[in-house]
């Protein structure tokens, strides 16, 4: 008899959960405590309670190829970065192309995870679930749950001394959806992530506006040479390189390339830490809006007046009508047991943020509480496709103490790596935890198999950007497909760049310089992969 699994979210998160629970033989009931799928991502004009979503400008900041399912490519007719509406319309058409919408119970919340009385014997768990539509509450047991709910709901909401007089409107960027109030007002941002940045400059079109750090940012544009960002950046060999190379060196390097594209000095926005040490802003405005006036950088917050702020450098600026706060989220796991999940300061210590190390039975995983350097939605695919095969016992997690040596030494490289913040507690480097997660459940491409067996493919895993598709070519979960869609993921890449055809240029000194770079990584890669 197939075991049932709960999977609570019907979000990016909760879809692959869906299909994993199917494709490994189990069965899978999914909670959604709205009315639809996509979860942030499905945009609506009123703000919903403990329900997090994106702008109606929205664009995703990670690239089409590096954010896809990796069995399921995004249609090369798609933009590489896409709006918010394309983004759920490919989560829809996933869950269509799968299947998955019979397995989901919309308006249905999950009010309480706890053990069922047989626990100790079974490993089950008692689900609490309300239906939003009749009120009516009613309790369901299941073999194991998949937690999808993400951590963007509960609002990070800082206090600052006088914002209680504060005449003016302030509100968190979770209930911020399009400028059109917001013409001819003076506003104060407050937080400078990927978040404050987009709406500092959106809004910068309609108003003056005060973004305010604490820290400054490094700021991120997302194309690189015309190329998105990410497909140049997220390969194998740049990781093997940086590893090889000393830490000032690829610092500095850094430095230098994101100073190419905005002087960060100059424009009032360096930190005092390298790129990377916190996760980077990204957005491809900010730095015009500077220059135009219309957004001006600000030191943190020391105090408000009701009318007004004052600035830690001693700086004021009166007259502000407005404060939206972009100062992210608070993580949190409410409807479950504290004595099984209990989240203090965002800081979630799971083995691989999944599975609570001290659980008699690991029949509970949570999903997509990482923020990687890179697509999340791949990384919760491959959670949860370990997850799935550790229900069902083809996959044997370590001992207790040693997912918590595990999480410790997580926790201190974290600590050195990335500056002191709330948001840093759950950041991972994206090929390093992606790797992790294929070798425990047996899907991490053999590179060295790979050059011996297949070396055309092997030449684009090493050398090209690490697509979702590399987790496919072997172990379980093993796709037919997967070889052609990292070898044409450029073709997608350049395929919505295309529309005016252009006449043929002689490609003589190209093909040089090609063979002549060709060479150098081929002598790179045989010193590394198989020195």
């Amino acid at each position: 008899m197939s075991k049932s699994v709960a999977v609570i979210g019907g979000g990016c998160s909760g879809l692959t959960a869906i299909k994993c629970c199917v494709n490994e033989g189990l069965e899978p009931v999914c909670f959604e405590r709205t009315d639809e799928v996509g979860g942030l991502w499905h945009y609506t004009d009123h703000v919903r309670n403990r329900q997090a979503c994106v702008m109606r400008s929205t664009v995703i900041n990670t690239s089409k190829e590096m954010m896809c399912f990796s069995d399921y490519p995004i249609p090369k007719e798609y933009p590489n970065y896409m709006h918010n509406s394309q983004v759920l319309q490919y989560f829809k058409d996933y869950a269509e192309h799968f299947k998955l919408y019979d397995h989901i119970q919309y308006n249905a919340e999950v009010v309480k995870v706890q053990r069922a009385a047989d626990f100790l014997n079974t490993g089950r768990w008692d689900l609490h679930v309300r239906d939003h539509k009749s009120g009516e509450e009613r309790t369901e047991t299941f073999d194991a749950v998949l937690v999808c709910t993400g951590y963007h709901a509960e609002k990070n909401e800082p206090t600052f001394p006088g914002l209680s007089d504060f005449k003016g409107r302030v509100l968190h960027s979770h209930e911020y959806r399009e400028p059109s109030e917001y013409f001819g007002k003076r506003i104060l941002v407050v937080g400078i992530g990927s978040s404050g940045a987009d709406i500092a400059t959106e809004l910068s079109r309609c108003g003056q506006v005060f973004l305010s750090t604490r820290r400054g940012a490094w700021v991120f544009k997302r194309l690189a040479a015309g190329m998105p960002g990410d497909i140049v950046r997220t390969t194998r060999l740049n990781l093997a390189m940086s590893r090889l190379l000393p830490t000032s060196f690829v610092h500095n390097s850094l430095k230098k390339l994101v100073n190419s594209q905005l002087d960060h000095d100059l424009y009032g926005l360096t930190p005092t830490y390298p790129p990377f040490m916190q996760h980077p802003t990204i957005n491809d405005d900010l730095g015009n809006r500077i220059a135009c006036g219309s957004v001006k950088v600000k030191a943190d917050v020391k105090k408000f007046t009701p009318t007004g702020v004052e600035f830690v450098d001693g700086t004021v600026e009166e007259n502000i009508d407005e404060v939206l706060l972009a100062t992210g989220y608070n993580f949190g796991l409410p409807f479950i047991d504290k004595k099984v999940a209990d989240v203090k300061n965002n800081r979630l210590p799971f083995y691989l943020y999944m599975f609570p190390p001290d659980l008699e039975h690991k029949t509970l995983a949570v999903i997509g509480f990482v923020q990687p350097l890179g697509g999340l939605m791949p990384t919760a695919e491959l959670q949860c496709r370990l997850a799935t095969r550790v229900f069902k016992g083809e996959v044997k997690l370590p001992s207790a103490s040693e997912m918590w040596k595990d999480i410790r030494t997580k926790e201190n490289a974290m600590a050195q790596r990335c500056w002191k913040s709330q948001r840093h507690t759950v950041q991972v480097a994206w090929i390093p935890f992606m790797d992790e997660l294929a070798e425990l459940n047996g899907c991490k491409p053999d590179i060295v198999s790979l050059i011996k067996t297949d070396p055309v493919l092997a030449w684009h895993v090493i050398t090209g950007p690490c697509t979702p598709y590399q987790y496919r070519l072997m172990g379980p979960g093993k796709w037919a497909g997967a070889r052609d869609a990292i070898l044409t993921t450029m073709d997608r890449v350049r395929f919505p760049l295309a529309t005016r055809p252009l006449p043929k240029k002689s490609a003589e000194t190209r093909q040089f310089l090609l063979w002549f770079l060709l060479v150098v990584v081929a002598l790179t890669i045989i010193r590394f992969f198989l020195a």
